[in-house]
């Protein structure tokens, strides 16, 4: 099998997957383990479909920026996916909103994060460029968030290359209304603690994300940037896990206090 067939055929299995709501085996033994030209490809290839299929691009995501995340999907750096319209469930959050279908999910996970929208592009003539101060600069607002992460990959059964080309195993996202300048709130200094049903699953800070939720947004950029789709004005990036991530089921009630925002609660339903 070529290298081209060998993306189409781990293309197709995610595609699948995903429509047919049945995991999948790993797409490793078709990219290889450590080959991530190969399992951007396929993730290109998927980024493509979404778009063909009408979607837009609204962000980007950061993946496995916490150690706690790393250790719990066995990987030892971070990896990026897009963010699309359609994954955008925020009105769930709204006071008197309904509760959030999972039709769309196979094996969900929540976390939360700090994300930021854009003011500016972020496409310097040079990537030395793209340093903490410019990526700050970048910055209209931060937002708190919920991350909806998923896997199309069976049982989460993951290497490195299998969460990248599988849009860093995005789901969903939730963002707040409420946003705060970097004059307001520092990232790096902002504590998370995550609960369903009012009990505490999860907890971390902003310097579990890469040291600090602007770091993770730098590294993003410099990817992007490598990649020849640099970050935009306007977009949404999820920066990253503040602790680990945790399963929900249908009828849980999770709610993300992050220390500078009103907390993000939010329902879900089968």
């Amino acid at each position: 099998m070529s290298k081209f067939e060998a993306i189409h055929a781990a293309v197709v299995r995610l595609s699948e997957a995903q429509a047919t709501g049945v995991p999948c085996a790993p797409v490793r033994d078709l990219i290889g383990t450590d080959h991530l030209p190969s399992a951007y490809a396929v993730q290109q290839g998927l980024v493509q479909g979404r778009l063909a299929a009408g979607a837009t691009v609204v962000g980007r995501k950061i993946g496995a920026t916490s150690e706690a995340v790393q250790r719990q999907l066995g990987v030892d750096q971070p990896d990026f996916g897009y963010l699309f319209d359609d994954m955008d469930v925020s009105a769930g959050a709204a006071d008197g909103a309904g509760p959030i279908s999972m039709r769309t999910l196979l094996q969900p996970r929540v976390e939360g994060e700090v994300a930021f929208v854009l003011a500016r592009d972020i496409n310097p003539a040079d990537e030395a460029e793209i340093t903490l101060e410019l990526v700050r600069d970048a910055v209209e607002v931060a937002l708190p968030a919920l991350e909806i992460v998923d896997s199309r990959i069976a049982d989460w059964a993951i290497g490195f290359t299998d969460t990248v080309a599988d849009n860093a195993s995005s789901g969903l996202f939730v963002v707040g209304t409420e946003g705060r300048s970097l004059d307001e709130l520092e990232p790096r200094d902002v504590e998370m603690s995550l609960t369903i049903n009012g009990e505490v699953r999860s907890e971390g800070n902003g310097a579990a994300c890469l040291g600090d939720p602007l770091e993770a947004l730098r590294w993003l950029a410099v990817q992007a940037y490598r990649f020849g789709d640099p970050l935009r004005a306007g977009h949404l990036i999820l920066s990253g896990a503040l602790g680990p991530f945790v399963p929900f089921a249908p009828g849980d009630r999770v709610v993300a206090t992050i220390s500078g925002f009103a907390p993000l609660s939010v329902t879900f339903e089968e």
